[in-house]
């Protein structure tokens, strides 16, 4: 029996689409087809409901996918312990949030990239509610976002939650201390409307009767440090992110009697028992960051 055959029937059911797992295997849909169908003429049933358009395995497709799942994990422990050792190969399609971007990725790729000569990478930027629907549909392997996914075949993991400071122009906010109070008047600027920064932050000016003069959403962290470094606010920001821009040297992280949230992050992936690339990225970023809570925690004392 072809593993190939087995693997693109095992994304076909998992993806529950022969478009989507194409995409996956970077194949054409009529060579996926044609794969299905080939395992299907030796198994000698039919794995997939065709009647409709909507998707669905037959009795037989449901039994065959736990016998798939098991063969690509032997594969994968074959390789493993018959392999020669050498670097292998690795195809990554990731998504992140502007804030993990701005914070810890970049270092972390270059980290990846070290350990995985042969890594190759795509990455998307966006919102956390795209990212969810990106790799529910499969068009992601992994994305780092404030909040899990859910479906089948997706995993989660928490990672180390982001600690959120309000970040001023040094030039114009200059105070050792912030109280509420001297936030009236003041145009304060965050992420987009229904985040959860957004959220966090409404709900903490709120508690402390602060009342800014307006609350400006805005997606792009770029965008927001250069508007507060031409004088146009303060922003709520990851405080790991302002200390990685030092292209804007006036940017400063107020101390304030107010209490941001730390913001939340999750690593969701697609299992995948062909190969142990994505239960290697997640341990590569959460040994990633626990470096960098050493670092900062050492910094601080």
């Amino acid at each position: 029996m072809n593993l190939r055959f087995v693997e693109a029937f095992y994304w076909v059911a998992s993806l529950k689409s022969v478009t989507r797992a194409a995409e996956k295997l970077f194949l054409t849909q009529s060579a996926m087809s044609s794969r299905i169908a080939a395992l299907e003429d030796e198994l000698g049933v039919l794995l997939l409901d065709r009647r409709d358009k909507n998707f669905r395995l037959t009795v037989a497709g449901t039994r065959f996918l736990t016998y798939a799942k098991r063969m690509l994990e032997l594969q994968r422990q074959l390789k493993s312990e018959m392999g020669s050792g050498g670097p292998v190969e690795v195809s990554m399609r990731l998504g992140a949030i502007e804030s993990v971007l701005h914070s810890w990725l970049i270092p972390w790729v270059e980290q990846l990239r070290k350990d995985n000569p042969l890594l190759e990478l795509e990455l998307t930027v966006e919102s956390t509610p795209v990212l969810i629907d990106q790799i529910r549909r499969g068009t992601l392997d992994a994305v780092f976002a404030a909040l899990p996914a859910s479906g089948d075949g997706i995993r989660n993991q928490a990672l180390t939650t982001m600690e959120m400071v309000f970040v001023g122009n040094r030039k114009i906010h200059r105070k050792r201390h912030y109280l509420a109070s001297d936030f009236a008047g003041e145009d304060i600027l965050t992420f987009q409307r229904g985040s959860q920064p957004h959220v966090y932050l409404l709900d903490a000016l709120r508690q402390a009767q602060a009342e800014p003069r307006c609350v400006h959403t805005i997606s792009s962290i770029s965008a927001m440090v250069q508007l507060v470094q031409g004088g146009f606010g303060i922003a709520t920001l990851p405080r790991l992110a302002v200390q990685r821009m030092l292209a804007f040297p006036h940017l400063r992280a107020l101390d304030s009697e107010i209490a941001l949230r730390p913001l939340p992050i999750h690593v969701s992936y697609r299992e995948d028992p062909s190969s142990p690339a994505m239960e290697g990225l997640v341990a590569s970023a959460m040994a990633f960051m626990e470096a960098q809570d050493v670092k900062q925690a050492a910094t601080a004392a």
